[in-house]
């Protein structure tokens, strides 16, 4: 039966976000979800890859220490939005925010594809930028402003039991405010190839010129008279 979170994808589509479910996204979750009262944004801490999501498989299947699913979404480095669970996930663990000590329950976690390390930051734009409008587009649709967006480091209990997202939530939280009071720049547009140039036509062929056509020769014609000799 599907939880209740089946409306994640449609959000985000209808805000212009590139999005790919994952097979048996609407069954999968730890158990239903209580009444969403926000986000939770992460990173997902693991090795930087070619991929543009290689840690999607064990957001789905968990890992040895915590089972499956560990956030409702995945993010990849170029944008798009992975759907994992319509469920309930295992991505806050203990702590608080904004009163709300529920946050595998009660907040949507996001895992965004980045080690968290020097080598991976600053972070790819068109990642920020949907991440921006992935969390905009679902505060949004629950009706709660900006500051129901905490970083993983700001839920966490006790302080400093993680460090997740790398980036200044307090800076992301301005942008995701931004979007949602329409006073934010509109995302740059996907760049489109330039076409080829047309080959400029090629030069009608030249006819060959005719050849002249020999002159006649004239041809002396000797008078019978003229051809007589003298007696």
């Amino acid at each position: 039966m599907p939880f209740s979170l089946t409306w994640l994808p449609q959000v985000l589509k209808d805000k212009g976000l590139k999005v790919v479910l994952t097979d048996g996204w609407e069954e999968r979750g730890r158990g239903a979800m209580d009444t969403i009262k926000g986000v939770i944004c992460h990173h997902t801490a693991t090795p930087r890859k070619s991929e543009n999501m290689p840690t999607l498989n064990m957001l789905i299947k968990g890992r040895s220490d915590l089972p499956g699913p560990l956030s409702q979404l995945g993010l990849g480095r170029d944008g798009t939005f992975f759907v994992i669970a319509a469920g309930r996930c295992n991505h806050a663990g203990k702590g608080s925010w904004q009163g709300i000590t529920t946050g595998n329950s009660s907040f949507i976690g996001i895992e965004a594809e980045n080690t968290g390390l020097k080598n991976d930051s600053p972070w790819p734009e068109v990642q920020m930028d949907a991440y921006r409008r992935g969390v905009a587009a679902i505060l949004e649709h629950i009706g709660q402003p900006a500051d129901f967006c905490a970083g993983h480091k700001e839920y966490a209990l006790p302080k400093g039991r993680k460090d997740d997202p790398s980036f200044d939530m307090n800076e992301f939280r301005k942008g995701v405010a931004a979007l949602m009071q329409g006073t934010a720049p509109a995302s740059a547009p996907a760049a489109t190839a330039t076409p080829a140039p047309k080959p400029a036509p090629k030069p009608a062929a030249e006819k060959p010129a005719r050849p002249a056509k020999p002159t006649p020769k004239k041809v002396a014609v000797k008078s019978a008279a003229a051809g007589r000799s003298k007696r």
